[in-house]
């Protein structure tokens, strides 16, 4: 088939990539000059199976109430005239009760362990080169009853082969040297030896000249416009190019367009719940000899983690909810790299000059992506990751190129478009 893909991030490459593996003629639209200029440019790195619980969980509300009015909250809730924007919150919230936090950090969980193992198998096959490390994920805390409570957590997330294992103070100064000279106390640690670390944005710029010689086609510059319905499929899509107007055919069209994919959608009646969810990060470059850190660090206690790139340091992290605005606010900003500080302070002086950044993530309420068939027989979704675009991307796509061809996923989650009991 010939099929149109709709978004040149992490979903959309991959996507590309999985659906080229499978033997279909791909094209990829992307209005950017290049791939993963938007959401994967810069995110922290971290390919954190660790991390499948979503933000809706039972303690959430109480915590949002706590952060109101903070600037540097890692949670910021800016009160907007838009009615996506509350209806987003009051679903937010209906995700916050205990089953359903189960069943989503179920859901995350058995796609993640899948995709981490997709990644995996990527890399051995291509050789694709991005900055990785293979020395796990250390989970840190600071009070003694966050950390009681996380290992806890961790005993439940065995069930879905996710291996953490607890580490008190010292032995979280093994793994990573580098926190000796932690400005706080540390109550202890959870340790995910089999998660990683890399740069995105390096992965799907590698992935885009494999897809090339796989025969894929990338048409960057291009606006998508709408989505054109006949009967019961999509007929094709409106573009804009530097050259004018035209009409791209297909024979089925992926929409991975991250937290435009909604706006896309409503164009031919469909309805997906998916709200920018702004995310920042600081990125510095590390002097040779520095003592740094090589195992990439969640700092659980501000929601913010720090990746190894290999000369670089990415600290990333927050959540706001301020509709389509990219700006960079410097108080958010200087508050994820004074946190970090406070970890690595021969890492990060005072006067250490940073490249900030910021990106809107695609977040469903539950922070379940939304992955499979609409309503229509031609037009797929890989969209909605949030927080977890990295983590689940070769997972999410793997998954998707099954659905198109008409087979049952092997990962057990709930796809869109699938009978019951499926996938």
């Amino acid at each position: 088939m010939k099929i149109i893909v709709l978004g040149a991030g992490l979903a959309g490459v991959t996507s590309a990539w999985y659906l080229a593996q499978a033997g279909h003629q791909v094209t990829v639209l992307e209005r950017n000059p290049l791939a993963a200029e938007e959401t994967s440019f810069a995110n922290g790195g971290q390919i954190s199976v660790s991390h499948p619980e979503p933000w809706a969980n039972p303690g959430a509300p109480w915590q949002v109430l706590r952060w109101l009015g903070r600037d540097d909250a890692p949670l910021l809730f800016r009160l907007r005239y838009d009615p996506q924007q509350w209806k987003f919150a009051l679903r937010f919230l209906g995700e916050c009760r205990p089953a359903r936090t189960r069943r989503n950090t179920e859901a995350v969980a058995n796609l993640a362990v899948y995709s981490r193992a997709r990644l995996q198998e990527l890399r051995r096959s291509t050789g694709i080169a991005y900055d990785c490390l293979e020395r796990g994920i250390l989970h840190v805390f600071f009070a003694s009853r966050a950390y009681r409570h996380a290992v806890k957590k961790a005993e439940h997330l065995l069930g879905y082969g996710i291996d953490l294992r607890p580490c008190p103070a010292d032995e979280c100064r093994v793994l990573e040297p580098a926190l000796a000279g932690a400005q706080r106390q540390l109550a202890g640690g959870l340790y995910a030896r089999d998660d990683e670390s890399g740069d995105a944005r390096l992965f799907v710029l590698g992935l885009v000249d494999l897809c090339r010689k796989a025969g894929v086609e990338f048409h960057f510059g291009t606006r998508i416009e709408k989505l054109e319905v006949f009967g019961k499929r999509i007929a094709g899509v409106h573009v804009r190019e530097s050259h004018g107007r035209g009409r791209i055919n297909g024979d089925a069209f992926v929409l991975a367009a991250g937290s435009f994919s909604p706006k896309l959608a409503r164009t031919v009646g469909e309805s997906l719940p998916i709200y920018p969810v702004k995310g920042y990060s600081a990125t510095i470059a590390l002097p040779e000899g520095v003592i740094a850190p090589h195992v990439s660090i969640t700092d659980e206690s501000h929601r913010i983690v720090m990746s190894r790139l290999g000369n670089r340091l990415r600290i990333a992290g927050t959540a706001e909810l301020a509709g389509f605005d990219r700006s960079i606010n410097p108080a958010r900003c200087q508050a994820i790299l004074r946190q970090a500080r406070e970890l690595f302070p021969d890492a990060i002086p005072p006067d250490v000059k940073a490249e900030y950044w910021a990106g809107l993530r695609p977040a469903t309420p539950s922070n379940v992506p939304i992955i499979g068939k609409s309503r229509y027989e031609n037009l797929f979704f890989n969209t909605g990751h949030g927080t977890l675009g990295w983590t689940l991307s070769c997972g999410s796509a793997s998954a998707l190129a099954d659905i198109v061809d008409g087979r049952r996923p092997e990962v057990d989650f709930p796809f869109c478009g699938l009978p019951e009991g499926d996938g």
